[in-house]
């Protein structure tokens, strides 16, 4: 396929879901969107090499489902949505993941939030807004 260059491409540390990176990554989409199903979440947890096999998940994307490597899976063109499907099961939380895609530590990171939270309502009110959050 050709796919047109956007300016969304050059903002460091930005891993869109568009359709050029979810192109390649089907199979690792298929198989994250797989474990709504508890069943199949059992069945990854007890073996991911077989579990990947089963959705012809190979390469970087089978060593970033074995490793559990959530930020590898984001750069690789997984869907946020469908990776939490595998995440949360296993005790990652999405903090957990935030942290990992930055390269801190979860309380690094809560630390982070609750920083930029400072004030949050204060502002909001000044700008007689409203947090829809």
């Amino acid at each position: 396929m050709n796919w047109q260059k956007k300016d969304y491409d050059d903002i460091p540390g930005t891993y869109v879901f568009d359709g050029k990176r979810a192109h390649p990554a089907y199979a690792i989409n298929k198989l994250l969107y797989s474990l709504n199903d508890d069943a199949n979440r059992k069945e990854l947890d007890a073996d991911p090499a077989a579990y990947c096999d089963k959705f012809d998940v190979q390469g970087e994307y089978k060593e970033a489902v074995v490793n559990n490597d959530f930020l590898k899976l984001i750069r690789s063109g997984a869907n946020i949505y469908y990776l939490a499907k595998m995440a949360v099961p296993r005790g990652v939380s999405v903090q957990d993941a935030g942290a990992q895609f930055q390269g801190i530590t979860t309380e690094a990171f809560i630390e982070n939030l609750l920083k930029k939270g400072e004030g949050l309502s204060e502002k909001i009110a000044k700008r007689g807004d409203y947090w829809n959050g």
